[in-house]
């Protein structure tokens, strides 16, 4: 399957302009780091991500637009891998990754996690040489009335690297599945190692169960990584607590257009506006996290209600 991937990067790359300039700014897109409370991250000015951090994703502005991850809407030059019958695999011509795919439905149904859990997994299991991730509907996807996953190349996160290095502490142990959760604050990070799928699905859904359902949503607020390594699954959860912080509609210098999403919280923050590059900080990555994901004493209760579960 990477191979078959690789092989429809190159294509499209050779025949659509839009992905083909889009992927040679990347060799121009300027990175800084930052450690955050002793947690390495970096910041990516990258012009073309305001399609996604500038989305309005409220329930009138997706009902004016058409879906752009509907088949009938892709661009002509847009070509597709199908994946288990009912997924395409497509190259984002909007990219982040040196190699970075986004993975719709093909049928135009809701963002939602807890049916596809196991359809994230096994991506994972046959794309070894990329990371999956997830975002919610209200956590950073661009398109929350189209249910899709997305990936990059695998090593390109920081989290990736650097979480054994971060475990606090051990949630449950689940058969052949072990949670941990990391001391990264202000980020909120659950870690599953698993090597069967279905105890894998079984203990995601007990985290599921264990989280807080705000009012007006279909699910918890989460992010989610996954990647599959030496016949194990790794996956990464980050609970969340608010959509956007409060800099991406402050006026005047307090503005910061940062809409959080998976990329960001495994350690890549996201900027589109060169101003924002320029002056974001350490102290703003810690606001932002502190804003968007869960506080202290919630993540605490959220472990022991996994616990109590298992």
């Amino acid at each position: 399957m990477n191979q078959t991937i690789h092989n429809l990067l190159t294509g499209q790359l050779a025949s659509w302009e839009t992905a083909r300039n889009n992927y040679a700014a990347l060799s121009g897109v300027r990175v800084k780091e930052l450690d955050v409370n002793g947690i390495p991250y970096k910041v990516q000015f990258n012009p073309a991500r305001i399609v996604s951090s500038g989305a309005k994703v409220d329930a009138q502005s997706i009902k004016e637009r058409k879906c752009f991850l509907c088949p009938a809407n892709l661009p002509a030059e847009q070509k597709g891998i199908p994946f288990e019958g009912h997924y395409d695999i497509l190259v984002n011509p909007f990219p982040i990754f040196p190699r970075h795919l986004t993975i719709p439905e093909t049928a135009h149904v809701d963002q939602r996690i807890a049916p596809r859990f196991g359809d994230m997994l096994e991506l994972a299991r046959q794309l070894t040489d990329y990371t999956i991730f997830y975002n919610g509907p209200r956590c950073g996807a661009s398109a929350p009335d189209h249910a899709h996953f997305q990936a990059g190349n695998k090593g390109f996160m920081p989290i990736e690297q650097y979480w054994r290095g971060q475990i606090a502490g051990k949630v449950a142990d689940y058969g052949q599945a072990t949670l941990w959760y990391l001391d990264d604050a202000p980020r909120t990070t659950l870690v599953m190692e698993c090597a069967d799928r279905k105890t894998a699905i079984k203990l995601f859904d007990a985290v599921y169960r264990s989280l807080d359902i705000q009012p007006g949503d279909d699910e918890p607020m989460m992010n989610l990584l996954a990647m599959y390594e030496t016949g194990k699954w790794i996956v990464f959860i980050f609970p969340r607590a608010k959509h956007r912080p409060a800099c991406y509609t402050a006026e005047g210098d307090a503005n910061l257009l940062s809409s959080p999403a998976s990329v960001d919280l495994g350690g890549v923050f996201i900027t589109p506006v060169e101003k924002d590059f320029v002056k974001i900080t350490a102290e703003d990555i810690a606001r932002i996290l502190g804003e968007v994901c869960l506080p202290p004493a919630d993540f605490q209760k959220v472990r022991q209600r996994i616990a109590e579960r298992i």
